[in-house]
């Protein structure tokens, strides 16, 4: 499809084709399953690794699991940061340009874990 509107008609084309396939997908479903499903005694019942569960449902959340999880996720976003610094480094131009960023950046979370450290956080009590 060539012109001003052949663009405009492919888009118009694969959201049909979408729209079908979608249908098409919904309609199988309804014809295809059973007309009652069957409700298996223990169904609806948690699941705690093939035991009978034990307690109630609701349990809290020490907030040191978030700590460490948010640390880790500090420390992986660090490294996604670090990974393109190491490819510019080596061009001509950015070598000490890019030492300093990358040690006001490695300075910043390094004073942040020196403040979490300081402040107890890391202790797992």
């Amino acid at each position: 499809m060539t012109g001003y509107l052949g663009s405009y008609a492919t888009l118009g084309l694969l959201l049909i084709a979408a729209v079908l396939f979608f249908v098409t997908a919904f309609s199988a479903n309804r014809v295809l399953r059973p007309a009652r499903a069957a409700e298996p005694w223990g169904k609806r019942t948690s699941y705690e690794c093939g035991l009978d569960p034990v307690g109630g449902d609701w349990a809290q959340m020490q907030i040191r699991y978030y700590v460490y999880a948010y640390l880790y996720v500090l420390f992986a976003v660090e490294a996604v940061f670090l990974f393109p610094w190491a490819l510019v480094f080596d061009r001509p131009g950015f070598g000490a340009t890019t030492v300093v960023e990358m040690g006001v950046f490695v300075a910043v979370v390094a004073l942040g874990i020196l403040y979490a450290w300081r402040r107890g956080v890391l202790r797992w009590t």
